[in-house]
């Protein structure tokens, strides 16, 4: 199999030679060109043709944000993952740079302590991504934790509705939560894996694209009808029933699926307090997080919708609920927020489409 051939897009040399360092370093994958701006990349993907680009985001003459509006201009589909910093301009551009076309990001690793801890991060977080952009095949994920399930009906009651997301979540998050109407009268969890400061304007983006409220959780949150409230970076999401009411809690546990915001640790909450009046939907991600939570979900009676492989960016985690029989419908993009309109009023039957 031929390798993976990768243009590399930054100003800073420093930056440039530690991704061609780790990129060659994969046997898969090869760096076959290096640009220091976007003019430059632009003349270089004409010329080189790379399966995918790393893309910085600040850059002198040109910055990732121009040079990504102009390639998408040209070609819809070459990958490019953007290389960004981990601060609240980074956040910014960054989700600016998705909403643009851009297939994911990687935040460039500050206070590791040695170029051998930044290697290792930008390793374990930008090669996966390389390899699930341009390998057409995928192993299967890891088989589902031993559980009974107990298929669930597609109508009846609905008190909470659970979204997981990770690999262009921020894209279908605005999809689904803008097609929910203004007077949606069901509380909303939402665990999409981000950095810490990306997830607080990730909440703001969406309030402001959406006819109902979303922000970032608080530890202590109240749900409340017609509310979203999105993890934050670095911190696991729970829901507990408390005197008051149903609140939400934040902690900063130990990965789960080597995420934090996790998934699973959403899910399983939601079935703890809620049981099966819980609506959990899992849109586009890598790997399989949130598919252990849909069968604690399902155990206890629960309805779970998971996002179609045609629409999504990556069909790790929505494919994996929906090869372990999880799913009670699997979904295209568009239709998921007209669903959980209709499933969380009790309405009508989902139609399935695979």
């Amino acid at each position: 199999m031929k390798p993976i051939r990768v243009l590399v897009v930054d100003d800073a040399v420093v930056v440039r030679k530690l991704l061609a360092t780790v990129i060659d370093d994969d046997p898969d994958l090869e760096v076959v060109g290096i640009a220091a701006n976007g003019v430059i990349a632009l003349a270089k993907i004409e010329q080189l043709k790379p399966d995918i680009v790393t893309l910085d985001v600040e850059m002198p003459e040109m910055d990732g944000i121009s040079t990504l509006r102009e390639l998408r201009e040209r070609d819809r589909s070459l990958p490019v993952i953007m290389f960004s910093t981990l601060t609240e301009r980074g956040a910014t551009a960054t989700l600016e740079a998705l909403a643009l076309g851009a297939s994911d990001f990687v935040t460039k690793p500050a206070d590791v302590g040695s170029v051998t801890a930044a290697m290792d991060a930008v390793r374990r977080e930008l090669i996966p991504k390389i390899k699930a952009f341009c390998r057409t095949t995928v192993p299967p994920p890891p088989p589902p934790m031993p559980m009974r399930v107990v298929p669930a009906p597609l109508t009846g009651r609905c008190d909470l509705v659970a979204i997981g997301s990770s690999t262009g979540g921020p894209n279908a998050l605005a999809t689904v939560i803008g097609q929910l109407p203004a007077g949606f009268d069901k509380p909303i969890v939402i665990a999409q894996h981000m950095p810490a400061v990306f997830t607080r304007y990730l909440a703001r983006r969406l309030d402001g694209a959406s006819r109902i409220r979303v922000r970032e959780a608080e530890h202590g949150d109240m749900l409340e009808p017609g509310l979203a409230l999105v993890a934050p970076g670095d911190h696991h999401m729970s829901v507990r029933r408390s005197a008051g009411g149903m609140t939400v809690v934040l902690d900063q546990k130990p990965p789960v699926n080597f995420c934090r915001p996790a998934v699973d640790v959403l899910f399983r909450s939601a079935a703890e307090v809620y049981g099966g009046d819980v609506l959990a939907v899992v849109l586009t991600g890598m790997g399989h997080d949130g598919r252990d939570g849909c069968a604690r979900l399902k155990q206890r009676g629960a309805t779970v919708i998971v996002q179609d492989q045609a629409s999504s960016v990556v069909w790790g985690m929505p494919g994996a609920v929906h090869q372990s029989g999880l799913a009670d419908a699997t979904l295209p993009l568009d239709d998921i927020g007209h669903a959980i309109t209709q499933r969380a009023s009790g309405g009508a039957r989902l139609r399935e489409r695979i």
